[in-house]
């Protein structure tokens, strides 16, 4: 039931976003705005569309955070009982190929293990594969499917459009915790960063 007022929520929330971008003021001209212009045909499959567009940001500003930090601070802890920040780094990519997995029924990769000792290379060489399966496998995934059944985690009931969403979710929560591991090193995460 969580789950379905989550949907609910969440197709409310992004129906409501848009329809207030429609309802501006349409009298300015849009010349005058340094902001895309949102397109006025209809996307053929919005929530994988949008996941992927999704991919691709937080492929390139997650990367970024893990190659910023510093060798010496991937056994970093905020605090005792959090994790270190090799081991988030090794969740993110465990995460994208279970999940783009499941979403796609490609096989997730079955290269070396990743292990909290790692050197930091290692962990950024992971984690890149982990976005480039990722993209690879959701390539020809589309919206048609997105009502059947699948169990997340090995546990959890859900469907297709559940797991995009969950892969979603993920990326902006564990860039959030990137950020925050960075921030407490004393380093600018990469969307903080100057324009330059």
């Amino acid at each position: 039931m969580n789950y379905a007022r989550f949907v609910l929520l969440l197709a409310i929330a992004l129906s409501t976003g848009i329809t207030a971008k429609a309802q501006k003021d349409e009298t300015k001209p849009l010349a005058t705005t340094n902001a895309p212009q949102a397109s006025t045909t209809p996307v053929a499959n919005p929530v994988s569309t949008f996941v992927k567009q999704q991919l691709t940001r937080f492929n390139k500003i997650m990367v970024a955070a893990a190659e910023a930090m510093p060798a010496e601070k991937y056994s970093f802890k905020p605090t005792p009982d959090m994790n270190t920040f090799a081991h988030l780094t090794i969740h993110i990519a465990q995460g994208n190929n279970g999940l783009c997995s499941q979403i796609s029924g490609a096989p997730a990769p079955t290269s070396d293990k990743l292990g909290d000792d790692d050197p930091k290379d290692k962990l950024v060489a992971g984690l890149k594969a982990s976005f480039d399966f990722c993209a690879t496998a959701l390539a020809n995934v589309d919206d048609s499917k997105l009502g059947e059944p699948l169990t997340l985690f090995g546990r959890v009931p859900s469907s297709r459009a559940g797991a995009l969403i969950a892969l979603s979710m993920g990326f902006a929560d564990h860039y959030g915790a990137q950020a925050m591991y960075l921030r407490l090193s004393g380093i600018l995460p990469p969307t903080a960063q100057p324009k330059k």
